[in-house]
């Protein structure tokens, strides 16, 4: 798929979100990458084979509950 030189990772690569961009819609949530992959705005992941990567994003120190 990807046409850039040199070659973007490809979608099986660990670093497969530095690919480059493709159609971004921040107002869907998605971005398409040129190595097929999905990428959501809460960081999961659809790979062009179908399979999916549950999203992975860090927690800010806001956003981590507390037991009581």
């Amino acid at each position: 798929m990807c046409q850039h030189q040199p070659a973007c990772p490809t979608a099986d690569s660990a670093d497969r979100e530095a690919a480059q961009l493709v159609a971004h819609h921040p107002e869907q949530g998605w971005s398409l990458l040129c190595n097929g992959v999905l990428i959501f705005e809460d960081t999961g992941e659809l790979l062009p084979d179908g399979r999916i990567i549950a999203p992975h994003r860090a927690l800010t120190a806001g956003q981590v509950a507390k037991a009581a």
